[in-house]
């Protein structure tokens, strides 16, 4: 998923296998379809995740989960569609390749030249260097927080920076208002809105996407600044 344009998931079959996290023995996951996956489609994105995060801190890599399970690991909705999304530096971009494919994984460079992209437990991974139409920054991942993403801790996008990153998304060719709406009202005691109206207002879908969120109560209005005062 590009960013440029994210509750807990339902109980699992009791006859669902576990998926083995990468150890410090061995960091190879099953390939392809070797191995079955659990059925609730969720849970292979969360296991995907997990390992791949899990390569990456062995790795001493620095990155942020990003996308639809950073906004799980912030306590949003635990329904996946999609894919994992890893935020790396893009000087770091070669250097993380190498380190999924000695961990067995395939690599390979689509044409947008923002990110990788790589499979794991048969779901898609995107490691972007380039979100919301800005590099990928040191300043960006220092502000990440390490929270637990199922079983496994690792640096989270903050709930600031994942809706930066949504709202500065919106364009006349991508405003799906309805598919961030919920993941505003899961978030919005975690985020800081002034700097989202910093960041993001002065674009007129963002705008329009915080006005929406005033509207509907989710958030207060913003507060008009005071006039200057003067002089005697």
């Amino acid at each position: 998923m590009r960013m440029n344009g994210q509750d807990t998931p339902g109980p699992r079959d009791d006859a669902t296998p576990e998926l083995p996290l990468a150890t410090q023995e061995s960091t190879r996951p099953p390939a392809g379809k070797e191995r079955e996956l659990p059925r609730d489609h969720s849970q292979a994105i969360l296991e995907a995740a997990k390992q791949v995060g899990a390569i990456l801190k062995r790795a001493g890599h620095k990155f942020a989960l990003a996308g639809s399970v950073a906004v799980y690991a912030h306590g949003g909705n635990g329904t996946l569609q999609h894919d994992a999304d890893f935020c790396v530096l893009p000087e770091d971009a070669e250097a993380v390749a190498a380190s999924l494919r000695e961990a067995g994984l395939d690599v390979h460079r689509p044409p947008e030249d923002w990110l990788l992209k790589t499979t794991c437990f048969d779901q898609n991974v995107d490691l972007i260097f380039e979100l919301a139409h800005r590099p990928v920054t040191v300043d960006l991942l220092a502000r990440a927080e390490e929270l637990p993403v199922d079983s496994v801790h690792m640096p989270v996008l903050s709930a600031t920076d994942v809706l930066v990153s949504l709202n500065s998304a919106f364009s006349e060719h991508h405003c799906d208002f309805g598919a961030v709406l919920p993941v505003a009202r899961a978030l919005r005691e975690k985020v800081d809105w002034s700097d989202v109206r910093r960041r993001c207002a002065d674009e007129p879908m963002p705008a329009a996407f915080l006005f929406l969120l005033e509207r509907l109560h989710v958030i207060e209005p913003e507060q008009p600044s005071a006039p200057p005062r003067e002089q005697p």
